[in-house]
């Protein structure tokens, strides 16, 4: 019965994975085939024109088909696909000495940091491609386009806050219009000029490579465009499963764009000018507006699924200790996955509106989007490889039988992109250089400041056996509890409730949460109880990177489990506000200290990140130098 329904549900779940996963990808027909003559100055003939539909053919084919969607999509953590997971199954391996993990991170945090890139790009370039069709059907509206993608974006990310619920129903259903809509032009443009199918051939790829090797090396920078938003498929894996995602591109997407790219190819054939705008030249004069409200209307989903994507990875970070703690608000009573993360959502808009305003024009923005998708992509191969070898336990022929070529062709990709980075492909180099020392000063800085809480404390069971021998201090009743992230010595909050109020508890409960590499902890292993002593009580509360903290309902659990009767009205909540002071010595560089002190003091309420509720919380100061 079960596999019946969920058979049931597969169109309708092919068709939602339509909307969120496939909008990037989706949309790169509006400016990627003129992207490649207009990059190296291509003269359109038909060997340049099939030579190009070629590469894009081939590149779909291993990047996208079988790189993407046959091999690294096996690579889930327990359904779950992305930067993040696979870092997390890398983490894993048995095979990768614990001192050369640190690389893994490193190389999990480049990509993270390059995503986020592409989280500004997208919107970006997405909306102006869009809506620069208006200027093909009159020239009057080329003053109007950037403040109407400002005002789109605009409107898009106002909207974050009320959540992807209700426009998510409408994703599926407009991004399938789309898609067949791109598809029935480009198979009318092919039916004029059958020969244009051809392409498929490799020898038109290698005798444009063979016969202009460097203008085809330039090109490539261009074909990468093709592939944008490949990466999406594994980032989504966890929303739609493995099956929904292969349907739709093999049965849909894949058809769809390849009929699109071959038949602007053909209209190329037969009128070399329309290179000014290739995808708007396919339309019919009459259906020229509905198509560009239609291509805007994919653009914002396009945009939508990838600044879902940024939050999702941020949260996932956040959960992993890679970042400090930001306002997480769920917008969805019943999807999990439906975040919104403030601080973030008007990060990216302010850095869209600058680029926008920095650009002008989809056509400069190309070439900053190509630098950020081949070095995301690279991160990609090297990590999957290395999970095929330490995690799969892949012999060494095999995983260089795969990632070789994979990894020569992510190379060529970005040479071919880096030689455009001092004409717009510094800004993802440069968005992705601040993420990432964001994430290793944070995660640099939590290290040393444990390593300080473990030195400068007294370990607990000491602690314990000298306060169960003598009785001077009073015992009062309720509930202490006590968050802590070093769970084997005593937690600076106690230590400064014995020291300024001369009291403990009748029951002192110390809370260690703990973060595991898997998207969700069931909930019969959410909770460890151990009893330390009559008074003293500690508590591990594990979750995956997915789950939602909240420790007034794991403390109610570990209650029960205990069998303790649980009344917040009792419990009172110590937790300790550290002031970090900055020092000359051992641990970072001065200004990563600084860097770290100011987000540490910018991070969100413990009490908020793990709901709850302020009247129980009493904060405790102390200082810690770093």
């Amino acid at each position: 019965m079960q596999s019946n329904a969920k058979k049931a549900a597969l169109p309708a779940i092919t068709l939602a994975a339509l909307g969120v996963v496939f909008g990037d990808i989706g949309t790169s027909p509006l400016y990627a085939l003129r992207q490649c003559f207009l990059t190296a100055h291509i003269a359109i003939t038909e060997a340049t024109v099939l030579g190009i539909l070629s590469l894009i053919f081939w590149c779909m084919m291993l990047t996208i088909s079988f790189k993407y969607v046959t091999v690294i999509m096996r690579a889930d953590n327990n359904g779950e696909g992305g930067i993040m997971s696979l870092l997390a199954l890398n983490m894993r391996s048995t095979r990768i000495a614990d001192n050369k993990k640190i690389y893994l991170i490193a190389l999990g945090f480049i990509g993270a940091s390059l995503f986020f890139g592409d989280g500004i790009i997208t919107p970006a370039i997405s909306i102006l491609s869009a809506i620069e069709g208006l200027s093909i059907a009159t020239p009057m509206f080329n003053q109007w386009l950037l403040p109407l993608a400002i005002g789109i974006l605009t409107g898009l990310f106002i909207v974050q806050r009320h959540g992807t619920g209700t426009m998510g129903k409408f994703f599926g259903p407009l991004t399938l219009v789309w898609f067949l809509s791109i598809g029935i032009l480009g198979l009318w443009s092919i039916m004029q000029t059958p020969f244009v199918l051809t392409m498929i051939s490799p020898h038109w790829a290698f005798n444009f490579v063979v016969h202009q090797p460097y203008v085809a090396f330039l090109t490539m920078g261009a074909v990468i465009l093709t592939i944008t938003g490949g990466e999406a498929l594994y980032a989504d894996m966890g929303h739609f499963g493995r099956l929904p995602i292969k349907l739709a591109w093999f049965t849909v997407v894949l058809p769809c764009l390849l009929l699109n790219y071959a038949g602007q190819g053909a209209l190329l054939l037969r009128d070399p000018a329309a290179l000014e705008n290739p995808f708007y030249m396919l339309i019919p004069e009459w259906a020229l507006y509905p198509m560009i409200g239609l291509a805007t209307a994919a653009a914002v989903i396009a945009s939508q699924a990838v600044i879902t994507g940024v939050f999702s990875m941020v949260n996932q970070a956040i959960q992993l200790r890679y970042l400090p703690r930001l306002t997480v608000l769920h917008t969805s009573d019943v999807e999990q996955g439906q975040i919104y993360v403030p601080f973030i959502n008007w990060v990216l808009f302010v850095s869209v509106v600058i680029l926008i305003l920095l650009f002008e024009n989809s056509a400069n923005l190309a070439s900053a989007y190509g630098v950020a998708v081949t070095m995301t992509m690279l991160c990609g191969t090297i990590l999957i490889a290395i999970l095929a070898y330490g995690f799969w336990r892949w012999p060494m022929w095999k995983v260089a039988l795969f990632g070789v070529p994979l990894l020569l062709i992510d190379l060529v990709f970005v040479g071919s992109t880096s030689l455009k980075i001092l004409g717009g492909g510094w800004v993802p180099i440069l968005i992705g250089a601040m993420v990432y020392t964001i994430l290793m000063t944070w995660k640099d800085g939590r290290e040393i400041v444990l390593n300080r809480l473990q030195s400068d404390t007294l370990p607990l069971d000491v602690f314990i056996k000298s306060v169960s021998m003598s009785n001077e201090t009073p015992i009062v009743p309720g509930d202490a509890i006590f968050l802590t992230g070093t769970p084997n010595v005593v937690p600076h909050a106690m230590l400064h409730n014995i020291k300024h109020n001369k009291v403990l508890h009748e029951r002192n409960i110390m809370v260690t949460v703990i973060t595991r590499d898997i998207p969700f902890v069931p909930e019969n292993e959410r909770i460890q109880v151990e009893k330390l002593d009559e008074r003293f009580f500690r508590i591990f509360v594990y979750y995956g990177f997915k789950d939602q903290p909240n420790i007034p309902a794991a403390l109610e659990k570990a209650y029960a489990q205990a069998d303790a009767e649980f009344n917040m009205m009792s419990i009172s909540f110590f937790i300790s506000r550290d002031r970090l002071i900055h020092t000359v010595g051992d641990g970072m560089a001065p200004w990563r200290e600084k860097l770290f002190i100011s987000m540490q003091r910018n991070t969100s309420p413990v009490s908020d990140f793990y709901q709850i509720p302020p009247n129980r919380v009493v904060e405790m100061g102390s200082q810690i130098q770093i």
